[in-house]
């Protein structure tokens, strides 16, 4: 049988398929086709061509969960290990994010088991936004600027039946614009980070003055959330993007909306200092009997210090709401639990304490570490801050230590004390300074070693690994103030697991059973997977200081905004005092950009 050219083959096919139609309908068929081609790729245009990034992958054998086998019982790591520890992360990002944009593109995320994709967040591409910062800061220079034309093409529209989620959009969007803008300075970045933020800003166009939980970009109509309040979290998370934003394009209607919640809270009512996790929006009062520093409130403590170092440390109001918090928290909520001596701070409902501990709250960890090292306050008060901060992160690595995977449950219950208030961290501190110090650390720091269930000392509650950041964000904020390499060794375990049993074929997937030796996969890769989570191992594993402390201020979702001084008319229009400036924290010299020099770590 002969064997036909691929172009004869080809002619072939078509005359069997078309040969009985006449000729004069040629035209008319043709005309068709490039309708229909048009439509599909104008209105649908396809991904852009793949780059030839390599095919990372990792795979250790044989594999030992971390309490099967502590990190650097081995010896200290190298600096030629830890660059290739970096390189691995990178290829990780690379294969998420690959993936994504084969299976998902223009859409926000990614389903890894299945291939397939959802738009839960708005349907405007967000893992492409929330990546974009990643891609500079690891020198993944060609896949931004394939990203860009994505942010190009994105108008922010809705129909009006939709709504932008305020909270969400707000860290995910216009956070990631923001960084993105001020590591590049490409002018594309900035003309949407104002296009989106004046389409949010309506959400505060309420009788107090605090964010509805959602909006129409094209209405400015809003709609209520399911709590039928305001959370804490959702008023306080949006400071940092709009403030730098009204910073970048003049506009005083930025600053001036969100700072209104400032003196809110500034004036609130508040019971022992404990801000409640839900507001009323009509009379911006707060819901007394509900507390946490998890779900609902977490990032609203982060945003208190980290407006006053955003802003040059040129605003007292949120340094001193910061400071009131924290002693807040230290009194009222913090404990031990009663066996392995773990830290950990709880949550109030209905005025009660619940004893309940989520991964959400290891974020605190990496806060009072950045607090203790950035702000002025007594010797004892910074000793307790930098304490507390090894402690809980020590308890955050413990959940993950003692389950099979090496990955840390979502939620859990404590054991305590009865009565309750014999675990109170600082009651058991103050006994432990009258006796003379007898450890060299006090309770709570260094959780101790369990041999029996029974000794656990908490149960998983919900024992899902959802690919969180809040542990190796700790871990990478204790590493760069404290120095200290065990950190850096924990996140490379933590790194090994998800690499171990979360990696698909179309990405990384969350896993149900954290102690489960073959975890169920969930079909989902959140966008903070690769805006948060690998970016803090990637930066934690990198020697060089990419985004010094003292210069940058990460947001709740991880983009880094550059420290800046307010103008003198700025200081004018806002009312901003002359910051009394004290001596910059002391650490490794790095460059100003976070963005690489171009060569590999």
């Amino acid at each position: 049988m002969e064997v036909l050219p691929t172009y004869r083959r080809t002619s072939q096919r078509a005359q069997k398929l078309f040969g009985r139609f006449p000729l004069r309908w040629a035209p008319w068929a043709a005309g068709v086709l490039a309708l229909f081609w048009l439509v599909n790729h104008a209105f649908h245009p396809p991904p852009p061509p793949p780059r030839d990034f390599p095919d990372w992958h990792y795979d250790p054998e044989p594999f030992f969960s971390p309490a099967q086998h502590p990190p650097g019982e081995e010896g200290v790591a190298s600096p030629a290990d830890w660059a290739a520890r970096a390189a691995l992360v990178r290829g990780a990002f690379v294969h998420a994010y690959q993936s994504y944009n084969s299976n998902a593109y223009m859409h926000d995320e990614v389903k890894p088991v299945s291939g397939g994709w959802v738009n839960n967040f708005n349907g405007w591409s967000v893992t492409v936004f929330d990546s974009l910062d990643t891609m500079l800061i690891m020198g993944l220079d060609e896949m931004f600027d394939d990203a860009l034309s994505v942010v190009a093409r994105t108008s922010f529209y809705q129909d009006s039946n939709n709504y932008a989620p305020f909270f969400e959009t707000v860290i995910r969007y216009l956070g990631g614009l923001l960084s993105a803008y001020a590591i590049s300075r490409e002018p594309i970045l900035l003309a949407r980070a104002d296009d989106l933020g004046a389409a949010l800003l309506p959400a505060m166009d309420t009788p107090s003055g605090l964010p509805i939980y959602a909006v129409n970009t094209q209405s400015g109509k809003g709609k209520i959330g399911w709590t039928g309040t305001v959370l804490w979290a959702e008023a306080l998370s949006c400071q940092m993007e709009y403030k730098y934003l009204a910073h970048l394009t003049g506009r005083p209607q930025y600053y001036h909306k969100v700072e209104k919640i400032m003196d809110i809270m500034h004036k609130a009512n508040v019971t022992d200092d404990l801000f409640s996790t839900q507001w009323d929006m009509k009379t911006a009062a707060p819901k007394s009997g509900y507390f946490s520093v998890g779900a609902f409130a977490d990032s609203a403590h982060e945003y208190l210090l980290k407006q006053w170092l955003l802003t040059g440390q040129s605003e007292p109001k949120a340094r001193d709401l910061y400071l009131r918090s924290m002693r807040a928290i230290f009194e009222h909520v913090t404990f031990v639990s009663p066996k392995r001596e773990m830290l950990y701070v709880t949550d109030i409902r209905a005025g009660k304490l619940t004893h309940t501990f989520e991964h959400l709250t290891c974020f605190f960890a990496g806060l009072l570490a950045l607090g203790a090292h950035t702000l002025e306050m007594p010797a004892h008060e910074r000793q307790l801050h930098r304490w507390a901060a090894e402690g809980l992160a020590s308890t955050c690595w413990m959940t993950y230590a003692d389950s099979y995977t090496g990955l840390g449950p979502d939620v859990m219950s404590m054991d305590h004390f009865e009565p309750p208030e014999k675990g109170k961290w600082l009651d058991r501190v103050r006994i432990w300074e009258e006796q003379g110090r007898p450890t060299e650390k006090p309770p709570g720091i260094v959780p101790k070693k369990w041999e029996e269930p029974k000794f656990k000392d908490y149960r998983s509650s919900v024992d899902s690994y959802l690919l969180r950041p809040e542990t190796v964000e700790s871990f990478y904020l204790l590493w760069r103030t404290t120095g200290d390499p065990m950190w850096r060794e924990r996140g490379w375990a933590v790194f090994q697991s998800i690499e171990r049993f979360c990696k698909t074929k179309y990405g990384y997937a969350s896993i149900i059973k954290v102690d489960a030796k073959s975890p169920t996969l969930k079909d989902e890769q959140p966008s903070y997977f690769l805006a948060e989570t690998l970016k803090y191992l990637y930066l934690l594993f990198t020697d060089a200081e990419l985004v010094p402390l003292n210069k940058w201020v990460f947001n709740t979702e991880g983009h880094p905004l550059p420290i800046y001084e307010w103008r003198q008319w700025e200081k004018d229009e806002y009312r901003i005092p002359t910051p009394h400036r004290p001596s910059p924290p002391s650490g490794e010299e790095a460059a100003d950009s976070p963005r690489t020099t171009g060569e590999e770590p």
